[in-house]
């Protein structure tokens, strides 16, 4: 499972199941993703990787810079 900064998942477990977030950062068990709206950059989910199911997109860091701008570059995965 290849991860980054900016890799874009779906959540496979909690209230957020089947919502498409960005991970911010992430450690050895965790990763804190945040989707705009619901999760701010200013306050990120904390999910355990095995959570997350990793897709092959890896979003630019200026699209990760405003909360407005994850979430015009989520919309398109929502679709």
């Amino acid at each position: 499972m290849q991860i980054a900064k900016g890799t874009v998942v779906i959540s496979k477990a909690g209230h957020d199941k089947g919502d498409f977030q960005v991970i911010m950062s992430f450690d050895k068990n965790y990763a804190y993703v945040c989707d705009g709206k619901f999760r701010p950059l200013e306050k990120p989910k904390k999910k355990k990787l095995i959570h997350l199911k990793v897709t092959n997109t890896i979003l630019d860091e200026k699209n990760l810079q405003t909360n407005k701008l994850i979430r015009s570059s989520l919309k398109l995965f929502n679709r």
